[in-house]
């Protein structure tokens, strides 16, 4: 299914040429299309995982997701019974398994945010295949309130994608070496309810697969004072790209996230 759409999305499929070459500009152009093919492969054999690790239990889930470093967050939780977490994470691999993150922390209280669909009933059937992992889901642009609220919860473990272009709300940095716009969501979130800062992301380790894995932490504090909101910014995108390379086939490149900078007329 993937192959077949690399042949006719063309759009999406001239997007994912172009990042690739504009990321890796040490690979030939035929590497460079070859690279995109197997991204949309992968991009095709994801989906249909996700659509059936929507209705799986938690006995079905145990048997195609490992977790590794997650102990970490464990004890962290066992050991203050008033931290909060926040995971930055992204398009990659199997995301949607974020939600059952509980099993390698089972201290912890998932939580996430997500865009609702233009189809109510789609939205609905969407909340009601992820409710088995029961991880909360904030819509992002109407639940904000009750996101604020959920903050104050000990124990909450909030993931947060951090790695498509933010528009005109985000930092402009640089991500493979061109500047883009960048979520600052996660640093402001930790910096706001003083929770722990952690990358993490789904690796796929064969066919219906997965492993999700945490990265080290990235400190919102310096010297007594914190950090800012750029500078802790830039060390989740060093992260994000560090698990990119490690498998770049993974990454969602058909989204444009290199968006040209808008200018306001005046």
């Amino acid at each position: 299914m993937g192959t077949l759409t690399w042949y006719i999305d063309r759009r999406h499929r001239l997007v994912a040429i172009a990042n690739i070459e504009s990321a890796f500009p040490e690979l030939s152009p035929d590497a460079c299309i070859s690279l995109s093919k197997s991204n949309f492969q992968r991009l095709g054999e994801t989906y249909a995982c996700i659509l059936k690790t929507g209705g799986m239990n938690t006995e079905q889930i145990n048997k195609i997701l490992s977790f590794e470093g997650y102990e970490r967050v464990e004890e962290i939780l066992d050991n203050d019974p008033k931290t909060r977490i926040i995971l930055a994470i992204g398009h990659y691999g199997n995301f949607e398994l974020f939600s059952w993150i509980g099993l390698g922390a089972p201290s912890a209280k998932p939580a996430t945010t997500y865009r609702a669909l233009r189809q109510p009933k789609l939205t609905k059937l969407m909340l009601k295949l992820r409710e088995n992992s029961g991880c909360l889901y904030f819509e992002r642009r109407t639940e904000g309130i009750k996101l604020q609220n959920a903050m104050k919860t000990p124990h909450i473990v909030l993931g947060l994608l951090a790695d498509q272009n933010a528009g005109d709300g985000g930092l402009w940095l640089p991500v493979f070496g061109r500047e883009t716009s960048v979520s600052p969501a996660p640093a402001i979130f930790a910096k706001r309810y003083n929770c722990r800062l952690f990358p993490s992301a789904c690796f796929r380790t064969e066919p219906g697969q997965w492993q999700i894995e945490l990265g080290q932490e990235i400190p919102i504090m310096e010297n007594g004072l914190k950090r800012s909101t750029e500078s802790i910014t830039r060390d989740i995108i060093a992260a994000q790209e560090k698990t990119i390379l490690r498998d770049p086939a993974n990454w969602f490149w058909v989204h444009n996230r290199w968006k040209p900078r808008q200018v306001k007329n005046s």
